[in-house]
């Protein structure tokens, strides 16, 4: 899959998420619309998203819109995700993001191998995941968010205890937003790559198109190692 394509399939996915009619601007262009009931970001805030060099932006009602429009109208297009800048232009409460969107397609991918550890599936509702969580803490496990895995989760046990897991959720276009968490105390040792590397591999043996959406460098770093591709951005604002 060439790298228009990757960029033409996550558009369409963020386009499908906006829950309204929209599509990507030309080059350098950002198009906004209303939706209150916007996938891009929470209830009643601000949703944006750019890829491949242009932006969607879903605001919820026709007055957020406005001062949107004219705020970012000002702004070039990488300045949309730039919580710092859009923060100077607009008067924002509160942020989530910026995050990165990372795609890989099959010839991309670069699998790791597990050498001496052993890769476990388990359900997705399986209690010893919901106790990886509790040891990796409340932030970083809702970063993660294994609770909303569809696919089953692979998993690297240490004395017994799963010390790392991966998988993915079904999103719509045929997309697998994958998930992934490591114990604290076991980061470092190439685990998250293991365990990632296991859940891509299995989204691209259906035919789905993995997304990596990270906004620790820790994260990102791993799918870098995999192949992945950052092709953009979210960006989530409240406005005060």
């Amino acid at each position: 899959m060439s790298m228009d394509a990757l960029v033409a399939r996550a558009r369409g996915l963020w386009e499908d998420l906006a829950q309204a009619p929209v599509s990507f601007a030309p080059p350098g262009g950002v198009n906004v619309v209303v939706s209150p009931r916007s996938g891009l970001c929470p209830v009643g805030w601000v949703g944006m998203v750019a890829l491949g060099g242009s932006a969607i932006v879903t605001a919820p009602s026709d007055s957020a819109a406005m001062i949107v429009r004219e705020a970012l109208g000002r702004l070039p297009v990488e300045a949309v995700v730039d919580s710092a800048l859009v923060r100077e232009a607009l008067p924002v409460a509160r942020a989530l993001g910026p995050a990165a969107l990372s795609y890989v397609s099959p010839a991309g991918f670069r699998p790791v191998e597990a050498g001496a550890l052993t890769v476990e599936q388990l359900s997705a509702e399986h209690p010893d995941l919901r106790s990886l969580e509790q040891v990796a803490g409340h932030e970083d496990a809702g970063e993660a968010a294994l609770e909303e895995i569809t696919s089953p989760a692979f998993v690297v046990r240490e004395h017994g205890q799963v010390v790392a897991a991966a998988g993915y959720r079904a999103w719509p276009r045929r997309t697998a937003h994958v998930c992934v968490l490591t114990a604290p105390e076991t980061r470092g040792r190439g685990l998250a790559r293991v365990t990632g590397s296991a859940a891509v591999a299995h989204a691209l043996a259906v035919g789905l198109l993995p997304q990596w959406r990270a906004r620790p460098p820790a994260s990102r770093r791993v799918a870098a190692a995999l192949g992945f591709e950052e092709l953009g951005s979210q960006l989530s604002i409240e406005i005060a």
